[in-house]
């Protein structure tokens, strides 16, 4: 009967495992809203930002930042968003009411998982939200330049240099790390000399 009924719990348990893995897989097919917003085209998704911010915690140089939380961060802090899609700041939607939608959307997606594992992930994406630790604080940072790299990529597609702007703006003076400041300047000396490069376009 033991055998029994640890089989029940494993088929159980990998079911809700399954339904865990299909409702995060949406995260593949959630378009940034930013981009929507500004009729950009082939919008990225929520998972495709997610990768790269995963891949700026794996290629850090500081030998004192945890790249493994910081990895597993960046991996979880935006994914209730395969749940209540990605609330932009244009949605005029209050930080309390989202940070309300997106923890039940948490609650609800832990549940799927075995005890241990719901308790970390819940964790994860708790410090990040608060922003309570140095690493969620780096995370965050990622956050942004990933978002200033990608409205740089979509400049140079688009051959518009400039137009996405506001995002650069928004990100004025949020960077700390000596690292992603670095990396920040190299982008906008990147940028600039891509303006002036670019041959002027017709408004026509």
């Amino acid at each position: 009967q033991a055998n029994m009924a640890a089989t029940v719990d494993t088929s159980a348990g990998m079911k809700n495992m399954l339904r865990f893995m299909k409702l995060i897989g949406q995260l593949k097919r959630v378009p940034r809203t930013g981009w929507v917003y500004r009729k950009v085209k082939n919008p990225e998704s929520v998972s495709d930002h997610m990768y790269r911010m995963a891949m700026m915690s794996l290629t850090i140089t500081d030998p004192s930042v945890n790249k493994d939380r910081c990895i597993k961060l960046a991996l979880v802090h935006d994914m209730a968003e395969c749940i209540v899609g990605d609330i932009a700041p244009s949605d005029n939607v209050s930080k309390e009411e989202k940070h309300r939608r997106e923890k039940e959307a948490m609650e609800h997606l832990t549940r799927l998982l075995p005890e241990g594992l719901k308790q970390e992930i819940y964790a994860l994406w708790e410090e990040y939200e608060h922003q309570s630790s140095p690493e969620a604080r780096l995370v965050k940072q990622f956050d942004l330049l990933e978002m200033i790299l990608q409205a740089h990529e979509y400049e140079e597609l688009e051959g518009t240099p400039g137009r996405l702007q506001e995002f650069f703006d928004s990100t004025k003076g949020r960077f700390q790390h000596r690292d992603v400041l670095q990396l920040v300047d190299c982008l906008n000396e990147q940028r600039g000399s891509d303006a002036v490069n670019v041959p002027h376009q017709s408004s026509l």
